[in-house]
């Protein structure tokens, strides 16, 4: 139930487990485990998650970022977090880094390579 893996997950955040800190934040930002929708405490665990080395952390502040959802947009803070996330092995930060070089930045060729190296590491869409 909610309440029982609530509790277990915060025991696993209070040691600083940067992946579930990073899920509180998922929690947080859906509304989940019984928890109040909350973006603006799930960008900090995110935050404070990435800053622990979680991938997944990163990429999902890059998300936020760069779409502005329930937070304002900031689009180069977008392109660091998926930076670090592809440098770490990120699959779809790799190739988001490849759609903002190609759409925003107009730099094909750069946006090729993040694309030939997502297709490498698996990214199929």
């Amino acid at each position: 139930n909610d309440a029982s893996n609530l509790v277990m997950l915060q025991k696993r955040v209070s040691k600083e487990d940067a992946e579930a800190i990073a899920y509180l934040g998922d929690s947080y930002y859906h509304g989940g485990l019984g928890l109040a929708k909350d973006v603006h405490r799930a960008i900090e665990l995110w935050t404070e998650a990435a800053e622990l080395g979680s991938i997944d952390a990163h990429y999902q502040l890059s998300v936020v970022y760069y779409s502005g959802m329930g937070t304002e947009e900031d689009k180069p803070r977008a392109i660091h977090h998926w930076q670090q996330a592809a440098m770490k092995g990120h699959v779809e930060s790799r190739h988001n880094l490849g759609a903002v070089e190609h759409d925003d930045n107009g730099h094909y060729q750069l946006a090729v390579q993040h694309w030939m190296i997502s297709a490498k590491m698996g990214f199929e869409k």
